[in-house]
């Protein structure tokens, strides 16, 4: 068997071949650290996270590298609305970033690169651009000359004709075509900057993950990724700089993972609708809004509500409780010695089955289905009079395997004593503000923990069952 993943560049499935057999160079575009991450860059994370942790379940050795733009000018805007300087601001959010992914079930990348630390390999990068004339200084900005980049366009299958309808040249721009796009920008009075050939400035957006993926996996990738939003003209512009300078293919495969609604509207800041991860893991088991992403097919879009996270956590908490009953019956049965190889051979079937789904473009939709069976599975065989240690421990290792691959674990929640006092507090305040749903919501979510609730006259106590 053999993985196939939907390229972005072809518009269709291919089957993976890296660059070197047996490795997998693996560039993923990270957060701009201005504030918390909201959904939106969790989906990316979640999902590019699974990929990489299936490639090393099927034998790959994956070298992943995911950035951060520390300096751009929403950071600029933050520092001046807060009185910070940026260093300050971007490194609070690059902890908290690590913070909530870690939550999520996200393993560090092996680089985490930074543009405030990549400046020397940038200023080089633009330098070769110019040196080759794909790009030129401008009063003090350095712009790439898009019209020179011949197969501009490739990605998002547009033609030069097609993007030149609507561009403009803004005010302040300095450029000579409205479709070249900047690589560095003079810095306004009172900005931070970097000294450069060009005078004080600091880069563009899209010419940092260029220069990075150059400086920690090569001229040439495998595998770039992140979502939807970046294929234009983000990752279009990335593919014109490295292959204006580079003379090869930037990327084997390019991978994005669709949109995020919020109760089926698209999540945008005009809309207000913005739903911060650090918010939501809160209120949520962060493994139930995991497990959610992991429910849609990465390239499908993808609803958020309330409502659908809730019953996601009930479908987690079956899988859970189907694996926890199969330790429970190996612990304490005294008869577990009837072999039963048809049983060995059904939990080997759905194993096999997960990987044809995940070899079939990373489709976890139909990997998660295939766990919502292996724990149905379970159910049935423990209702049999006869079982045995060999059937559990199958049982046992498979559930197991193919929840490290999904980056799900399988024990459950525990809160600590003050994260359950809060808990109540809320559902005090919910009870008072007549929020009845809510408070329903943290009653039951603490009964699902074990925690039992009694409503007396001197107030809520509560006890472990």
């Amino acid at each position: 068997m053999s993985i196939k993943l939907y390229n972005t560049m072809t518009r269709q499935k291919e089957e993976f071949v890296p660059l070197e057999e047996g490795k997998v160079k693996m560039y993923v575009c990270g957060p701009t650290v201005y504030n918390y991450i909201h959904i939106g860059n969790a989906r990316p994370a979640i999902v590019f996270d699974t990929v990489r942790k299936y490639l090393e379940f099927r034998g790959y050795d994956v070298q992943f590298v995911s950035n951060f733009t520390d300096v751009d000018d929403k950071l600029i805007k933050a520092a001046r609305e807060l009185g910070e300087d940026v260093p300050t601001i971007a490194e609070r959010f690059i902890d908290a970033y690590f913070e909530d992914v870690s939550a999520l079930g996200c393993d560090r990348a092996d680089v985490h690169p930074r543009v405030t630390e990549s400046m020397e390999i940038i200023i080089e990068f633009i330098t070769g651009l110019i040196e080759k004339g794909f790009a030129y200084e401008s009063g003090g900005d350095v712009y790439f000359h898009t019209r020179k980049f011949e197969t501009y366009g490739k990605l998002s299958h547009q033609s030069i004709d097609e993007l030149r309808v609507g561009s403009r040249i803004a005010v302040g721009e300095k450029k000579e075509d409205a479709l070249d796009f900047v690589l560095w920008k003079a810095a306004k009075e009172g900005e931070i900057y970097w000294e450069s050939p060009w005078g004080k400035g600091r880069p563009g957006w899209h010419i940092e993950c260029s220069a990075m993926a150059k400086k920690y996996l090569g001229e040439s990738i495998d595998i770039h990724a992140g979502g939807q939003d970046l294929a234009f003209p983000h990752h279009e512009n990335e593919i014109a700089q490295s292959e204006a300078l580079n003379e090869k293919p930037f990327a084997r495969y390019w991978m994005h993972n669709g949109y995020i609604n919020i109760d089926n509207e698209k999540m945008s800041k005009s809309l207000g609708n913005f739903v911060l991860v650090h918010d939501i893991i809160k209120k949520h088991d962060p493994q139930v809004l995991r497990f959610f992403m992991l429910s849609v097919h990465y390239r499908n879009p993808i609803n958020y509500s309330e409502e659908l996270l809730e019953n996601t956590k009930a479908g987690l908490d079956r899988i859970r409780t189907s694996y926890e009953n199969l330790k429970h019956r190996k612990a304490t049965s005294t008869d577990l010695t009837n072999h039963n190889e048809e049983w060995v051979k059904k939990i080997a079937d759905l194993r096999e089955q997960f990987i044809r789904d995940m070899d079939d473009d990373f489709n976890t939709a139909n990997g998660v289905s295939v766990l919502f069976e292996l724990s149905k599975q379970a159910n049935y065989y423990l209702l049999e009079k006869n079982t045995s240690v060999e059937v559990i421990d199958n049982f046992l290792k498979v559930f197991q395997e193919l929840t490290q691959v999904l980056g799900l674990s399988l024990d459950k929640e525990e809160l600590l004593d003050e994260e359950i006092e809060a808990l109540i507090q809320e559902r005090i305040q919910a009870r008072k503000d007549r929020n009845f749903q809510r408070s329903d919501q943290i009653r039951d979510q603490l009964k699902d923990m074990n925690i039992i609730l009694e409503d007396t006259a001197q107030g809520t106590r509560w006890k472990r069952g």
